[in-house]
């Protein structure tokens, strides 16, 4: 985990004053080791959500995590018929999602936001320690993070368009 710190901390993808701690490695592989801290808080713009959270329950924490523009869309509807549903609103645009589960939410925001420089791109690590973990990491470092062996979020497809623009 200390090489993993080492290029994390040099990156400036880590909290100000996390500190490494001598864990176990996790079965030798990166990706997990990276799912280990995002769940204890060492990532910038890492959360960690609880897999029974409701997207609208996660909505503001992960806006604010994200940043730029997504500090301004509001949630003007939610409903859990006949789907679970969401109306946002950012500026004059408003749209209608259809979320069932915070995988559906991260790929909205990430869509709705693609245009905004300043707004971090949601990558989807996986689950570690009954949490879905999260990462809001700004766009500009997507590329880099993409060719990282330790990088292995679950909508990769659509971080590699993002970083595409």
């Amino acid at each position: 985990m200390h090489r993993l710190w080492e290029r994390l901390s040099r990156d400036g993808l880590l909290k100000p004053g996390a500190e490494p701690r001598a864990e176990p490695r996790a079965a030798g592989r990166a990706d997990l080791e990276l799912l280990r801290l995002c769940d204890r808080g060492a990532l910038e713009g890492g959360l960690s959500i609880a897999l029974d959270v409701r997207p609208d329950e996660a909505f503001g924490a992960l806006c604010t995590a994200i940043g730029g523009k997504a500090r301004g869309i509001r949630v003007v509807d939610v409903r859990d018929r006949p789907a679970p549903e969401l109306r946002v609103r950012l500026g004059d645009v408003e749209e209608r999602w259809e979320v069932e589960d915070l995988h559906a939410l991260a790929h909205n925001l990430n869509q709705l936001l693609a245009g905004d420089p300043a707004a971090r791109a949601v990558a989807i690590l996986g689950e570690w320690g009954d949490a879905l973990q999260l990462w809001c990491v700004p766009k500009a470092k997507l590329p880099a993070l993409l060719r990282a062996d330790y990088f292995a979020p679950h909508n990769r497809r659509q971080l590699e368009s993002l970083a595409d623009r």
